[in-house]
């Protein structure tokens, strides 16, 4: 999963590791140290959620800028904007290892990147997504790796609106058997008679839950406050992202 980590590493690690710990040494992993003292945390804000709205705010700037642009230029100069306030690791900190401060369990729509929407760097984001962002079994495991073992102390769900998934879930038309083994978690967050951007806030917040209810590792971090999940919806039109 590229953390740099080897298996006696991740053993090592705990499960109820404090997310504010410090990472282990970069020498427990066999790996040298980079000639400063950058390493893989130094990127880490002391508000993961706040940072994470933040860059979203200027994701929605530059989004509705390129929205007034009458060229393809000129939408391209405007979303240049971008990736200006981050902090980037270097290639040699980078490949000693991560300790990426959030977790996202997105769609995988293609409109629905979290790097891009928190205008975030390389790094920052421990990304897990699929249609839907459902809580399916794997999307547990690589939260509770990230968790677990490279202490990462936010997970936010985020749905959209759109979204073919939640859409397809809601009707009834013929679905292929996987395709229909992926929409059932979402049929289970549906109300009755909601519109497509209930139902897609719905399946966030199920999904959410469904996080810590189907996982010790992750209840176990809630609850001793190590962890924070969250849900939230992406609106594509005006690029902005609203907590649930």
């Amino acid at each position: 999963m590229g953390s740099g980590l080897t298996t006696a590493g991740l053993i090592s690690s705990g499960w109820g590791e404090s997310a504010k710990a410090e990472a282990a040494p970069i020498s427990d992993f066999g790996i040298s140290a980079p000639p400063d003292d950058e390493n893989p945390r130094s990127c880490r804000p002391e508000d993961p959620l706040a940072a994470l709205m933040d860059g979203n705010k200027r994701f929605v700037a530059a989004w509705r800028q390129k929205d007034k642009a009458t060229t393809m230029a000129a939408r391209a100069e405007a979303m240049a904007g971008l990736w200006q306030h981050d902090c980037f690791l270097s290639a040699d900190v980078l490949s000693t290892g991560q300790a990426p401060w959030a977790g996202i369990l997105s769609c995988a729509d293609s409109r629905v990147s979290p790097e891009w929407v928190f205008d975030a760097a390389p790094s920052d984001l421990f990304v897990v997504r699929s249609a839907g962002n459902t809580a399916f079994d794997d999307a547990i495991a690589s939260m509770e790796f990230t968790v677990s073992a490279l202490n990462t102390p936010l997970i936010m769900v985020m749905g959209h609106s759109a979204c073919g998934a939640v859409n397809a879930a809601r009707n009834d038309a013929p679905l292929t058997p996987l395709l229909e083994q992926l929409v059932t978690p979402i049929r289970s967050s549906l109300t009755p008679g909601e519109d497509l951007e209930a139902a897609v806030k719905g399946n966030a917040r199920y999904t959410a839950q469904q996080l810590s209810q189907r996982s010790t590792v992750l209840a176990e971090a809630v609850n001793k406050r190590q962890l924070k999940i969250v849900a939230s919806y992406f609106d594509i039109h005006s690029g902005t992202v609203t907590l649930l």
